[in-house]
């Protein structure tokens, strides 16, 4: 691949990797870092990228991965995925919703305050699936955890994001 062919690519797809980096490490400032870091990778891995297949998966997942093991360089992981012998509370959800119900409702702006305000344990694997389209395969080799526990998770942070939403709106 020449140098032009990465570039248009880079251009393409920054923002879309800028935003999960973002939405999955919580800083401006450190999302703009990662993503530069991202896109040095794809470079030096280019060799290992199949022409044919889309290419924002493939740097989605770079992405991805040095997100979270950047998170847990940091210790910010430790302890937060539990084995399956613990659990983590679920939230007591008084009325249950659809997702597209959950979108319907409320602005973008609402939703993406809300998931950023969700403990990182329920943030992380909801950021992958819907900002990073990963699967729960995906996510669960990302995490370290099992793809069960991460359709539990993102159970629970649906829960949460819609008592959280619910919340906003008896405010206003």
């Amino acid at each position: 691949m020449k140098k032009a062919d990465f570039d248009a690519l880079y251009r393409e797809h920054y923002p879309r990797v800028f935003g999960l980096c973002r939405r999955l490490l919580g800083d401006a400032a450190d999302a703009e870092d990662a993503a530069q870091e991202v896109f040095m990778r794809g470079y030096r891995a280019i060799r290992r990228y199949r022409s044919g297949d889309p290419f924002g998966p493939w740097i989605g997942a770079i992405a991805s991965n040095y997100c979270v093991d950047l998170l847990r360089r940091r210790r910010r992981l430790a302890g937060v995925f539990l084995d399956g012998a613990a659990e983590v509370p679920e939230p007591v959800d008084p009325e249950e919703h659809g997702s597209a119900a959950l979108i319907s409702a409320h602005d973008a702006g609402a939703i993406a305050r809300a998931v950023e305000a969700l403990p990182e344990h329920y943030r992380l694997p909801v950021v992958l699936a819907y900002y990073g389209d990963a699967s729960y395969e995906d996510i669960a080799n990302t995490l370290d955890i099992t793809a069960n526990h991460v359709g539990v998770l993102l159970l629970r942070a649906r829960k949460q994001l819609r008592l959280s939403l619910a919340d906003l709106d008896e405010e206003n």
